[in-house]
């Protein structure tokens, strides 16, 4: 158990990305951490998050509830990004740890701002990228380890790709598939993109700030090719309007005797990962057998949070791990710096794109390459 009772909060917006999945929801369920404050700007808004998280006070202003509540952690709930380098920067500066979710923020620029603020005020950060976390990706990242497929030769991901398919999907949703596959894979070395708008190449000009305000983004169809340590390569591909023929968000993992299927939107642990050892095998055969996944946090003496909804098993897990994170000075399981290679492997892409050639990860350039 934790040597104290961790003290939390949540800020959240209301019409501006909300509470993401519930990132304000975990701390009433863990023995360890004690809900007090809610801040949003939104009244409704606020009154219900604090219902929900069983928080004890409500602010209209982060900043007056960062003043005046003595906090050890503040979740930063918002999935709309444009807000985050803000809203933690005044998290850190009142000594807070922080769990953040995804996008991090909008450049790796903003990044770089945030990780050398938490480095300097000795704050730690975690990403809510929930997947580092559950049962079916540390399941198919213990039988990769075994060799149960093989060498691992090649990982194709795919975004939700609904009508936010392309660019939006790909800074939303994407984001994970990018985090997921450096867990499987390690960091990417280079990539090639292509970013196009109803079939032609974009511009810069053809860049806009979407309905969730992510940064700048472009195209209704994204395809990029990643290098990977060890000869591994990887694929991802977002087009819009593709998720009538079926769930199409998650990660194929094809290795020299096998592959392993896993899929964001099936959320039990039995039927999230999929084995197929056919001879031949496509990204999506039709042999795959469901994997069981045992509960085996990654932090040991974790709780089983008890409920089959990833996300919110995730959250729970995120916050153990980001208090042993503290307590054994350490970066978390997914780190700001993990946040940070998803948004680089997203901006390569239009690096990529823009230049006509594969670009060098982590990026030379740290601003968004739709910007400048």
């Amino acid at each position: 158990m934790p040597k104290k009772i961790y003290r939390a909060a949540a800020i959240g917006h209301t019409g501006y990305g909300e509470y993401g999945h519930q990132l304000h929801m975990p701390y009433q369920f863990l023995p360890f951490t004690k809900m007090v404050a809610i801040a949003d700007p939104h009244e409704e808004g606020r009154a219900t998050a604090m219902a929900e998280a069983k928080a004890e006070r409500s602010y209209a202003d982060y900043r007056e509830m960062l003043e005046k509540e003595e906090l050890d952690i503040v979740s930063v709930c918002p999935r709309q990004s444009f807000e985050h380098e803000e809203m933690i920067t005044a998290a850190i500066e009142a000594g807070c740890h922080v769990y953040t979710d995804k996008p991090l923020a909008t450049s790796p620029e903003e990044c770089d701002r945030i990780i050398a603020l938490a480095e300097n005020r000795g704050v730690k950060i975690a990403v809510a990228h929930q997947s580092r976390y559950v049962e079916p990706f540390l399941t198919a990242k213990k039988m990769l380890e075994r060799g149960e497929i093989g060498a691992l030769t090649n990982i194709i991901g795919r975004g939700k790709e609904d009508r936010r398919g392309g660019g939006e999907d790909t800074m939303v949703l994407g984001c994970h598939v990018m985090d997921a596959m450096r867990f499987f894979a390690g960091d990417p070395i280079w990539v090639s993109g292509r970013v196009t708008a109803n079939g032609r190449d974009i511009t810069k000009a053809d860049s806009f700030i979407p309905q969730e305000k992510n940064g700048l983004i472009a195209g209704d169809s994204v395809n990029a090719f990643y290098a990977f340590p060890n000869g591994v390569v990887g694929h991802f591909q977002s087009r819009a309007n593709m998720e009538k023929r079926g769930e199409r968000w998650g990660i194929t993992l094809i290795g020299t005797e096998g592959v392993l299927s896993l899929r964001y939107g099936d959320w039990t642990r039995r039927t999230t990962l999929k084995l197929s050892k056919a001879a031949s095998v496509p990204e999506e055969a039709n042999d795959f057998t469901a994997v069981d996944a045992p509960f085996e946090p990654p932090v040991p003496g974790s709780p089983d949070p008890d409920t089959v909804h990833m996300p919110t098993r995730g959250n729970r897990l995120a916050i153990a791990d980001l208090v042993a994170a503290v307590e054994e000075d350490r970066e978390p399981i997914c780190s700001a710096r993990d946040g940070r290679w998803a948004i680089e492997m997203v901006h390569g892409i239009y690096a990529s794109h823009l230049h006509r050639r594969q670009v060098s990860l982590p990026l030379e350039f740290r601003g968004n390459p739709l910007a400048f």
